[in-house]
C-alpha cells in the first residue's frame, strides 16, 4: 500500500512546503512561510517604497510601540517611568506602578505591605514607607524583626553612616563598627537600642500575651515619644505605623534582636509573650473583612521570605483551614531578585500561588512581578504613586481589629461542623486518595 502524500510539501494539496509551516492566520506572509518568496517581496516593496505592515491585525502586536521619549533631565520620576520604562524589567517597573496607582489604591482596596532585605537601615522607612503610610497608601504589614530594630535606631536619634563595602571587617570590629554592607554604625547603636527596648518591655502594659500588631503599636507609641522629645520628627516606620492606626506583624518575632531582648527578660520573669496564633487569626481577618462588602485585598511584597509567606498564608488559612468560602487576594505586586526555578518561596510566581489558594485566578492579569532590587525600586514606585494618586483617607485597621476577628469568628462557626471524635487508639490515621 502506498504511503499518504501528507505532509509531503511538494506532492498534497494539504501538505506544507519544506522549512515552512502554516500562513499567517491574517492570510499574509507570516515568517514560518517560505523564505524565498518573503524576501522577494520585501525587496519590490522597498522598490516600489511601500510601507511593510502585513502584521498590523496580529493580537500579538496590540501593543504600544517602542517609541520612548527624549530624556532632556526636566522630566519628572512619573514621566520618566512612563515615557522611558518600556521593556525588559523596566517594564515590569511601569506595569507595577502603574497596578499600584491605578488599580491597589482603589477606595475598596485593603493593601497590604510585606518587608524583607535591610530597607530601613538603608532609610528607606523614612523615605518610602513613611510617606506610603502618611499617604493612606499602606493599610496593614508584615516585616521581619531586623527591620523594625533598626528603624527604630533613627527614631531614638541614633546615626547610620554610608561607607565602603571593602573596609576589612576585622579592623571593622577592632574599632567598635558594625556593618550592613555599606551601612556602617557604632556598636553602641545596637547596646542603645537594646537597653530601650528592655526598659519599655518592663511596663506593666506589656506583661500579658498579645500579637506582634499590639507589640508593636505599643512600641510605636514610645518612639514617637522619644522623637518628640529629641525634636527630630517623624524618623520611625513604628512611629508612623502607631500614629496612623497600621497594624504592623512579624512572621518571625524571635528572629531579631526585638525578640532575643524579650527572650532575655523572660528569664528575669518578664510575662511578654508575642502570641502567633494572634498573629495568624488577626491577619486572615484583616482579608476576610477585605474582601467581603464587595471589597478587595491587594499585596505589595517587597523580597520574599517568610513575611512573603505570612502575608500571602492569609488565605489558606480562610479557605483551607477555616473552611471559610474566599478565592485568593486580586491584586499581587511583587519587587524581588530571587528566582523561581530554585523552588524557594522568594522567587515563587503569582501563578504557583493560585494553587495554593493564595490568589485569585481570575485576577491573574492584574499581577506583576518584578525582577529588581527594592532599594532601587521602591523609591522610584513611591514617587510615582504620589505623583499619580491622590492621598486615601486611613483605613486604621489597627483600631478596627476586634471587630474584623468577631467577623472571622461567625464565619468560621457558620462554615465549621462539630469535629469529628477522635480514636487516640488507632495507630493509624486514613489515608487520602
Amino acid at each position: 500500500m502506498a504511503k499518504s502524500s501528507k505532509g509531503n510539501g511538494a506532492g498534497g494539496g494539504k501538505g506544507r512546503d519544506r522549512g515552512g509551516f502554516k500562513s499567517s492566520r491574517h492570510g499574509k506572509a507570516s515568517a514560518a512561510g517560505p523564505k524565498a518568496q518573503q524576501k522577494l517581496a520585501a525587496e519590490e516593496r522597498e522598490k516600489r517604497g511601500v510601507q511593510h505592515t502585513a502584521h498590523e491585525a496580529s493580537r500579538f502586536l496590540k501593543g504600544q510601540p517602542i517609541d520612548p521619549c527624549r530624556i532632556n533631565g526636566k522630566e519628572t520620576v512619573a514621566e520618566l517611568i512612563e515615557g522611558t520604562y518600556l521593556a525588559y524589567n523596566a517594564a515590569r517597573l511601569r506595569e507595577a506602578c502603574q497596578l499600584f496607582t491605578e488599580k491597589m489604591l482603589r477606595p475598596d482596596v485593603t493593601v497590604g505591605l510585606s518587608i524583607t532585605g535591610a530597607l530601613t537601615p538603608a532609610g528607606l522607612g523614612m523615605s518610602a514607607l513613611i510617606p506610603l503610610i502618611e499617604a493612606g497608601f499602606v493599610d496593614w504589614i508584615i516585616s521581619t524583626g531586623a527591620n523594625l530594630y533598626h528603624d527604630t535606631h533613627f527614631g531614638l536619634g541614633l546615626a547610620m553612616h554610608r561607607g565602603n563595602a571593602q573596609e576589612s571587617d576585622v579592623v571593622l570590629r577592632e574599632e567598635g563598627v558594625v556593618r550592613i554592607y555599606d551601612i556602617f554604625f557604632d556598636y553602641d547603636v545596637l547596646l542603645s537600642t537594646d537597653a530601650f527596648f528592655r526598659k519599655i518591655i518592663t511596663g506593666k502594659e506589656f506583661q500579658r500575651a498579645m500579637s506582634s500588631a499590639v507589640f508593636h503599636n505599643l512600641c510605636g507609641k514610645y518612639v514617637r515619644e522619644r522623637e518628640k522629645a529629641l525634636g527630630i520628627g517623624q524618623k520611625s516606620l513604628l512611629s508612623a505605623a502607631y500614629a496612623g492606626g497600621v497594624p504592623i506583624y512579624t512572621s518571625s518575632p524571635g528572629d531579631s534582636s526585638i525578640g532575643m531582648n524579650i527572650a532575655a527578660l523572660a528569664l528575669d520573669g518578664n510575662k511578654l509573650v508575642l502570641d502567633p496564633n494572634q498573629d495568624v487569626n488577626e491577619t486572615a481577618s484583616i482579608v476576610l473583612d477585605a474582601k467581603r462588602d464587595r471589597g478587595k485585598s491587594g499585596v505589595m511584597i517587597l523580597g520574599g521570605g517568610s513575611p512573603k509567606n505570612f502575608m500571602l498564608q492569609t488565605e489558606p488559612q480562610i479557605q483551607e483551614v477555616l473552611g471559610i468560602d474566599e478565592k485568593g487576594h486580586d491584586y499581587f505586586l511583587q519587587i524581588t531578585d530571587a528566582r523561581p526555578d530554585t523552588g524557594g518561596l522568594s522567587g515563587a510566581t503569582p501563578a504557583e500561588a493560585v494553587s495554593w489558594g493564595k490568589i485569585d485566578p481570575n485576577r491573574l492579569p492584574d499581577a506583576v512581578v518584578c525582577y529588581l532590587d527594592s532599594t532601587v525600586a521602591l523609591p522610584l514606585l513611591t514617587s510615582y504613586a504620589l505623583a499619580r494618586h491622590d492621598v486615601r483617607p486611613l483605613k486604621r485597621l489597627f483600631d478596627r481589629r476586634e471587630a474584623m476577628m468577631s467577623r472571622l469568628r461567625e464565619e468560621y462557626e457558620k462554615s465549621s461542623a462539630a469535629p469529628p471524635a477522635i480514636d487516640h487508639t488507632d495507630s493509624k490515621l486514613p489515608q487520602h486518595r
